[in-house]
């Protein structure tokens, strides 16, 4: 085997923490350990059967299996417009101000490639996606964390990013509902980042694909008077839609800063298969009746979560939006890694550790709605008996 060195890009990118445990419980599983995995936010419930039905329907036809659009099909985009306008109170131009993704996690990495430079530097949440950290890395760029806090209800302190030198920050990632502590947005919250944004000249990039799951009010960044002039908006149909292995997400923005990421992402891919487009555009119609039934189901989870946790007394707050729910640990445990392998390998239960999603969350865990009220029951059941 010859020796290839891997490029500078990689150093300090580890394998995703999830590669890596879904890796182990496969063995453990070998093992006959039969884990119940409550860790990963990946839907096990379907797309409605229409989007499905169009998916069958479009596929059939000869003539929509050739290279697409680079900005993707005029019928999703105005299927998005229509969406934002719907849901977020939010007008977009559908030829200018929208860009489709191969799912919201690529767009990441394009708006990151995009607009970084090494020297340059990118504020990053503490707890937060990992994603925008390593993103941020392979850039070139350095990553810089702003402390997210249960006493300042997850929301960034604006005072203390004052104080910072800012004057190599080109961006600032920012995600609510906020992932992984549940945090809803309030419109005051966006004013200041916004304002933040204009007085610093930083792109604001909010990920934004919580919005509909167990929320009542979805809030875009974008409604915020003049969010343009200094925000992008990532969006999927992966959490909202069930569609997560479809792999269909968006970008909205200034039409400016449509066409660079344009640039950048037209070099990595050849566009998406149309009758995914078409099948998306359709779970995009969907009335509310789509969304009160999903987050019917997922409150009833909930509930078993809560029940859950209150066995590990774990403490949490009631009111948290997304498929997740955010908890912190007892003073019984060093950490959230330290409860999450006591419940793993005395119950056979797979839960989140906080601190994956940076040091401010390594009091706590985080447990997944992706399962059946039986999967959560047995969940409650093994850890009962393993007396944790």
């Amino acid at each position: 085997m010859i020796q290839v060195n891997t490029a500078k890009r990689l150093e300090g990118i580890g394998e995703y923490y999830f590669s890596q445990k879904l890796r182990e419980i496969e063995e453990l599983n070998k093992q006959g350990k039969q884990i119940i995995n409550l860790g990963i936010g990946s839907p096990d419930l379907p797309p409605h059967p229409d989007v499905i039905k169009v998916l069958q329907d479009e596929a059939a036809k000869p003539n929509v299996h050739a290279y697409q659009n680079y900005k993707g099909s005029p019928v999703l985009r105005k299927a998005i417009a229509d969406w934002y306008a719907k849901w977020y109170g939010v007008t977009l131009n559908p030829e200018s101000e929208i860009l489709p993704l191969i799912g919201s996690k690529e767009g990441i990495m394009h708006i990151c490639m995009t607009y970084l430079n090494e020297g340059d530097q990118a504020l990053i949440p503490d707890p937060g996606y990992p994603t925008y950290s390593s993103a941020v890395r392979l850039s070139g760029a350095t990553p810089v964390v702003y402390e997210l806090s249960e006493a300042s209800n997850w929301e960034p302190d604006f005072a203390q990013l004052e104080k910072t030198d800012l004057s190599k920050v080109k961006l600032m990632w920012v995600n609510y509902p906020h992932m992984p502590t549940g945090r809803l947005p309030q419109k005051d919250l966006f004013n200041k980042l916004i304002a933040f944004g204009k007085k610093h000249h930083i792109l604001i990039c909010h990920d934004n694909p919580y919005s509909f799951i167990l929320n009542d009010a979805p809030l875009s960044l974008l409604s915020v008077e003049g969010a343009k002039e200094t925000a992008v908006e990532l969006n999927s149909l992966s959490k909202s839609s069930n569609m997560a292995g479809w792999r269909v997400g968006m970008l909205s923005g200034a039409k400016e800063r449509i066409d660079e990421i344009l640039r950048f992402k037209s070099n990595m891919d050849s566009g998406m298969f149309l009758p995914v487009q078409l099948a998306a555009a359709k779970a995009l119609g969907l009335g509310k009746d789509w969304y009160d039934e999903v987050n019917a189901i997922y409150k009833e989870r909930r509930e078993k979560v809560f029940e859950l946790l209150t066995l590990l007394r774990c403490a949490f707050d009631t009111k948290q939006a997304g498929m997740f729910v955010w908890a912190k640990i007892p003073a019984t445990h060093a950490n959230g890694f330290a409860l999450s392998d006591a419940v793993l390998y005395n119950a056979n239960v797979f839960i989140t550790p906080g601190g994956i999603f940076g040091k401010a969350g390594e009091p706590y865990i985080r447990v997944s709605l992706c399962g059946s009220v039986e999967r959560f029951t047995e969940a409650i059941n093994r850890i009962s008996n393993a007396g944790i």
